[in-house]
Parts: C-alpha cells; sequence; structure tokens
C-alpha cells in the first residue's frame, strides 16, 4: 500500500493510521538514496512525501525560507537563484532529490567547507510522529533556537523516528562571481602541504578539496566574491591553473555527483566514509586503494567491489546485497545507546523505516 499525502495533516494521519495497527512504514521522497545506508526492510505501508512540494513562506529580506519536504532541491536552488540567495549543500542526485531526503540523509557537497552542514543551516522544521502529532522546534528567524535540539536529531536519522514534513533554512547570498583554482601532484604529502598553506592563510575558500585518482592528487579550490577579491586568490595561487565559467560548473558537478556516476559504473561497488581530523587525511587518502575525496571533517573512499570495502570504515553507499550481508557501521560510538533509547521514544514498536540507520536502527 502506498499513500501519497499532500498536507501535512493528511502524512500525520498516515502515520497515526499505520502505527496504531502496527504497520510496518517505509518513509521516503523520491528514494534517490536508496543505496545509502542500511537496507529499507519490506513494509506493510509506504508513504511518500513527494507531493508535499511546495515553498510555504520565503523572505528574501531576511534570508529564510520554508518549504514542505518533498520539493526538489533543484527547484528549491532554481527559486532562490532569481534572488541571488542560495542553500550551499551540494548534494549528490541534485536533480532529482527531496530536501527532506537531503536533510534526512545529511548529506553535503565541497562547499561546507565554508557554509557547513545541514545542522548550520537548519533553523526549525516540523515533524510528523507515529502518534499523529505535528511537532515544531525552532522557526523562521535566524537567531532563535528555542526548541530546535530535538529537531537536530531528525537530521541525518533517514527517517527512522518521524517523518519530515516542513524544513526552514538560513539562506546566503550567491557571491557575484567564483573562479575554481586546481594543482595536481605525485605525492599526498604535497597535497595536504598546500591544503594547509591556504588553510592557515587569510584565503577563505567557499571549497577546497582534494581528489584522489591514479595515485596522483588534485588540490580544488573555489573563491567567490568580487573581482578583486578573485584576483587576490589568482596573485596567491599563482602556481595553480585557473578555472572559470562553464568549465568550472562542470569541474564542481563532477565532484557533486561522483558518488551516484561511480556507483552507476560500479554496480557491485560501495562507498566508505571516514570522519577525519587534518592531520589524518594523508594517511586515509593513501589507504583507499581507488579514487578518493578529502574535504573537512571527512574523507570518501571508492571500491570497484564492495567486499573489498569491509573494515575500512562506515559503507556510507553499496548494493543491496552488501547492505544484507555486511557490517556497514562497524563502529558506532560511546552514544548508540542514547540513539536506540530515542528511537524507542520515537517508535517503541520499530516500525519506522526499520533498518535504515545502518542496519542498527
Amino acid at each position: 500500500m502506498t499513500v501519497c499525502p499532500t498536507t501535512t495533516e493528511e502524512l500525520t494521519e498516515a502515520l497515526r493510521d499505520a502505527a496504531s495497527r502496527r504497520a510496518s512504514i517505509a518513509v521516503l521522497g523520491h528514494n534517490t538514496k536508496r543505496l545509502m545506508a542500511g537496507p529499507l526492510a519490506p513494509s506493510d505501508v509506504t508513504i511518500s512525501t513527494a507531493r508535499l512540494n511546495r515553498i510555504l513562506q520565503y523572505e528574501p529580506r531576511d534570508l529564510t525560507i520554508s518549504v514542505e519536504a518533498g520539493i526538489r532541491y533543484s527547484e528549491l536552488a532554481r527559486t532562490l537563484a532569481a534572488n541571488n540567495q542560495m542553500i550551499p549543500l551540494d548534494p549528490p542526485f541534485k536533480d532529482e532529490c527531496t530536501i527532506g531526503g537531503v536533510i534526512a540523509a545529511n548529506v553535503s557537497g565541497p562547499r561546507r567547507h565554508l557554509y557547513g552542514t545541514a545542522r548550520d543551516m537548519v533553523i526549525g522544521m516540523k515533524f510528523a510522529t507515529l502518534e499523529g502529532k505535528l511537532v515544531q522546534t525552532g522557526g523562521m528567524v535566524v537567531k532563535n533556537v528555542a526548541g530546535l535540539d530535538i529537531g537536530k536529531i531528525m537530521i541525518g536519522s533517514f527517517g527512522t523516528l518521524a517523518a519530515l514534513a516542513v524544513i526552514n533554512f538560513k539562506l546566503q547570498p550567491i557571491p557575484p562571481a567564483t573562479r575554481t583554482f586546481v594543482q595536481e601532484f605525485a605525492k599526498v604529502e604535497n597535497a595536504i602541504e598546500a591544503r594547509d598553506r591556504i588553510r592557515n592563510s587569510v584565503l577563505q575558500p567557499a571549497a577546497l578539496d582534494i581528489v584522489k585518482s591514479n595515485s596522483r592528487y588534485r588540490v580544488l579550490v573555489q573563491a567567490g566574491g568580487i573581482p578583486a577579491v578573485l584576483e587576490r586568490y589568482s596573485r596567491e595561487l599563482v602556481a595553480y591553473e585557473s578555472v572559470d565559467g562553464a568549465a568550472e560548473q562542470q569541474l564542481w558537478t563532477e565532484i557533486r555527483e561522483f558518488t551516484p556516476t561511480f556507483l552507476n559504473g560500479y554496480p557491485d561497488g560501495a562507498v566508505v566514509r571516514l570522519s577525519t581530523t587534518p592531520s589524518e587525511v594523508g594517511g586515509v587518502l593513501q589507504s583507499f586503494p581507488g579514487p578518493a575525496i578529502a574535504r573537512v571533517g571527512v574523507c570518501y573512499g571508492y571500491f570497484e567491489q564492495w567486499r573489498d570495502a569491509i573494515g575500512s570504515g562506515l559503507i556510507e553507499s553499496a548494493p543491496n546485497e552488501a547492505r544484507i550481508e555486511a557490517e556497514l557501521w562497524p563502529s558506532p560510538g560511546s552514544d548508540f545507546d542514547i540513539m536506540k533509547k530515542v528511537k524507542d521514544m520515537f517508535d517503541p514498536a520499530h516500525l519506522l523505516n526499520r533498518g535504515r540507520l545502518y542496519g542498527r536502527i
């Protein structure tokens, strides 16, 4: 049975009705992240948020917006761009993914270096519980943090606690222009040194990635601002190749969509994610036998065969066979008992998106 609510009231009623019958429930948007995290167990009821796709409140002068969870990220980005504004999350599957899915999976891209992740951009939300309640946290004011902490636990929960209905964001202005600088190195040590020189300088790039391919390492730096700012970058990074215009856009599209492109090319492949400190990045990149991407706080390793990825870290994306057989999250951390208690508080019968949190919840 599939339900496609068109209002938040219908969403809450669908959850309440299914839970009252002890029916297992799958909540999803466009299902673009079906290869991420744990396998979604068979369910009695599937609830799609894809028709909850309205912009509810947009205040360009206040740099805030409130949207329903089913709106496509690409549609939202186009609307904001008309006012030179953005939500710089850079998620993969950009054209099809819903904003609710982006937040539920807590995915971000290259510009997390400057702007952070979803937890830095979400200022409020409404989520529907299995009790049939619509809970509001935060608000539409950037400095308003009242009640937001309970909303933050929904970010990255993969829909295992409640169904995201409405999300409020603080917005960022789109810079007048951008330019990207690229330099390739044969040794990871040299790439790390180049990254550190930029990190320790006065420069504040929007993105600073290290991309490993064919045992070589590219440092990618994206700058944004007025022409004088971009010229400052050109003077500071004189040894780097400069890329702008359509070529720059294509470059970052390839980086943003690297995971879906890789998995399309290697159906038996897997993506490993490791949280890292700046000093650990070089060793982590070397430990990955294939392509890899390092950005602030995280490294992604790409394996052509998922069995080769076992033991390398958290397996973020993999085919269904792997997500059923493999231990995707080998070291959940000391806070895992708290996570289980939170799950039991929201979903005591474990009906909602069963196994979706890397097979553990």
